[in-house]
């Protein structure tokens, strides 16, 4: 991977199957460095089977057959020398609903660490430094400090979300995905994970799909619109709200559909 490449993520002529189904028609994008980039668009319009492109977990499920070109960071992800390992690390993902492993919290940051690395690189230094870099990262140091022996899913759901976001730090990913990472948690959690995610831009390239349109126009910079499996417009944020190119654009985000 190549972090240095004019965009994070491009895709050319993208075309992903669920068996028989075509879920993503010709996707032509290109996500820039360091910004966040939100993915908008009716349930079934096909955001998050892009979003699970970017890091190729869609092939975890039977039936899926894609076509095109995906590069991550310049590298096209679908060469056969690629590992899907080291693309997995460069490209982290946080889920709808938190799923910390149920261990300590201390363990869950550690843990990608253990898997790839040689249990005789990591002193309990490296380890320590690492779980006290990656929490306060995300903001929850001073509140787990003591509590680092603590069963991870013992936490607020807030909580525990911002620990699945610290879990990716220690593997130094480039791009974080996050599908709907606000979906099951109140006001006062989506407010704190929102402006968490504005902390992080700039270190890390953010992608995240979400169905309210108002935390898009909130935290992102730039905003892709998708229906049926196509990308209609992909603009700056303020742009595509305010002074939409296609009319389907403005149909959806003035709630005349979708």
């Amino acid at each position: 991977m190549n972090p240095t490449a004019p965009h994070a993520i491009t895709t050319k002529g993208l075309n992903l199957w669920y068996g028989t189904f075509q879920a993503l028609v010709d996707v032509n994008v290109a996500l820039p460095h360091g910004l966040i980039t939100a993915m908008i668009g009716p349930s079934g319009c096909g955001k998050t089977t892009l979003l699970r492109c970017f890091n190729r977990v869609n092939e975890r499920y039977g039936g899926v057959t894609t076509t095109g070109e995906i590069r991550v960071l310049g590298r096209n992800i679908y060469d056969p020398d690629v590992s899907l390992i080291e693309l997995r690390k460069a490209v982290g993902m946080v889920f709808q609903r938190p799923n910390p492993l149920p261990i300590s919290v201390y363990e869950n940051v550690v843990f990608g660490l253990r898997i790839h690395h040689p249990r005789r690189e990591l002193s309990r230094a490296r380890l320590d430094e690492a779980v006290e870099r990656a929490l306060t990262e995300v903001g929850l140091w001073g509140d787990l400090k003591d509590r680092l022996d603590a069963r991870a899913t013992s936490l607020q759901l807030e909580q525990q979300q911002k620990l699945c976001i610290a879990r990716l730090l220690p593997l130094k990913p480039e791009v974080i995905l996050l599908d709907e990472p606000c979906s099951a948690l109140d006001v006062e959690g989506t407010r704190a994970i929102e402006e968490l995610m504005c902390e992080l831009k700039g270190r890390y390239t953010l992608i995240i799909v979400t169905h309210n349109m108002a935390q898009a126009r909130r935290i992102s910079d730039e905003c892709v619109f998708m229906l049926l499996g196509q990308i209609i417009e992909h603009r700056r944020t303020e742009a595509l709200f305010l002074q939409p190119a296609d009319s389907r654009t403005a149909d959806y985000v003035e709630g005349r559909y979708g």
